[in-house]
């Protein structure tokens, strides 16, 4: 009777007053004791108010019913494929949709609608591989921040390619601890690409310059990440640089020339498709013939073998750990080591080789210097800080002498105590 009565009434009320009973009506349909008669003709009439020609009515309807496992089936289903207003809170919050239903949504929905469903709860692979694949750069962004999305190492990769060369993508993506070196280093790829595009299209720089710089930075950005990377993932950054073209002869020497014998080593175990234990064995034997071999294995070129010798030969007179900057720079002493073997030794050292050896030597040397120049930067901030508390320690103490009683002549003063009190002002 109650229901007829709605029915009744609601055809002439306005749109406000329509959404607060609709709110009303699904409320009740939800919490109250009604009878089985009463029940069906609610349901009845919530389903014809999903036609009403005001959102107002739908989205009271989307707010009572978004986040409950009871409501009408039908009903979320509908409102699911409504206007953006009215199905966003389903979208987002309903338990009721099926994956297959939010994978077709993602494929025909806006930008909006694709971030509702980024930022559900529990998301599973399926959907979250459809927003890798046609999402908007958005709904890209708000499932890389769903901490609850389970996003698959392959959708990550594909998001990169896709928006890798937007910045909040990429800021977003770095901040995650899971994030795999190759998918690190196609980000860095992604940036450098980007970067180029924009020096050249302002005509900064010659086109030809541009992407030589851009390989450079590339190529440090490899070692430095790969620094940092150990066994299996290891394996699968050195077949992302071999499937991309990256992995040759000028890295590998970069690599060892940085004193990173990890990606050494393993640049030559995907290259020969020899063991690692027969690769490290050959890498430290101190004889030439064993390791030309490995190098003609490895398909590198015959040119570069004199640098290789020489760097390995240097690495273990100077040693692969210690030197300035770590693991992860052009090591100067090694590189001038080697350019001067290949300048002045008896085997003739190619023009290309000669040029990629000095083009380590002057970044390595730029490189030292600007490190030595920021140590000294910082030994003199710690010298005026030193000082600035020492004057602040003994403006104390003259203060305090200042308040003292004039019956007081004579005061010891511990020095240990005095350095107590200056480290005491400088916290």
């Amino acid at each position: 009777m109650i229901v007829r009565q709605f029915i009744s009434w609601i055809r002439t009320a306005s749109a406000g007053e329509r959404a607060e009973a609709t709110r009303a009506l699904a409320r009740a349909w939800l919490i109250s004791d009604l009878s089985d008669d009463d029940r069906a003709a609610a349901e009845g009439a919530l389903l014809m108010l999903l036609d009403d020609t005001s959102p107002l009515v739908r989205q009271a309807l989307a707010q009572v019913f978004s986040r409950t496992p009871d409501a009408p089936p039908a009903i979320i289903a509908a409102l699911a494929t409504d206007q953006a207003s009215v199905a966003l809170p389903v979208l987002e919050f309903s338990p009721l949709l099926i994956d297959a239903d939010l994978v077709d949504i993602v494929a025909t929905g806006d930008s909006e609608i694709q971030c509702a469903i980024a930022r559900r709860a529990a998301l599973p692979v399926s959907i979250c591989a459809a927003i890798a694949e046609v999402g908007a750069p958005a709904a890209a962004l708000e499932l890389i921040e769903n901490p609850d999305a389970a996003l698959a190492p392959f959708s990550i990769d594909r998001i990169v390619e896709r928006h890798g060369h937007l910045a909040a993508i990429r800021e977003a993506l770095l901040t995650r601890d899971d994030l795999p070196a190759a998918t690190r280093l196609a980000l860095v790829e992604k940036l450098s690409s980007t970067l180029a595009q924009f020096v050249t299209a302002r005509e900064w720089m010659a086109p030809d310059r541009a992407e030589r710089v851009t390989l450079e930075a590339r190529e440090r950005s490899t070692v430095n990440i790969a620094a940092q990377t150990r066994g299996d993932e290891m394996t699968s950054l050195v077949r992302h640089l071999r499937a991309t073209g990256q992995l040759n002869a000028g890295l590998v020497l970069r690599a060892l020339l940085s004193g990173n014998m990890e990606l050494f080593e393993a640049a030559l175990v995907e290259l020969s498709s020899l063991p690692a234990s027969r690769v490290a064995a050959l890498v430290h034997d101190r004889g030439g013939a064993s390791l030309n071999a490995l190098l003609v294995k490895a398909g590198l070129p015959e040119s570069t073998f004199l640098a290789f010798r020489s760097a390995l030969e240097a690495g273990h007179e100077v040693g692969f750990v210690g030197t300035v900057g770590g693991a992860t720079r052009l090591r100067r002493r090694m590189v001038e080591r080697v350019l001067t073997h290949c300048e002045t030794g008896t085997e003739e050292a190619s023009g290309a080789l000669l040029i990629l050896l000095r083009r380590f030597a002057t970044e390595s040397a730029r490189e030292e210097a600007r490190l030595f120049c920021d140590e000294l930067a910082e030994e003199n901030d710690q010298l005026v800080a030193d000082d600035f508390v020492a004057r602040l320690s003994f403006a104390a103490i003259d203060a305090d002498f200042t308040d003292t009683p004039d019956e007081f002549d004579e005061v010891e003063i511990d020095v240990q105590d005095l350095h107590d009190h200056r480290h005491l002002i400088a916290a």
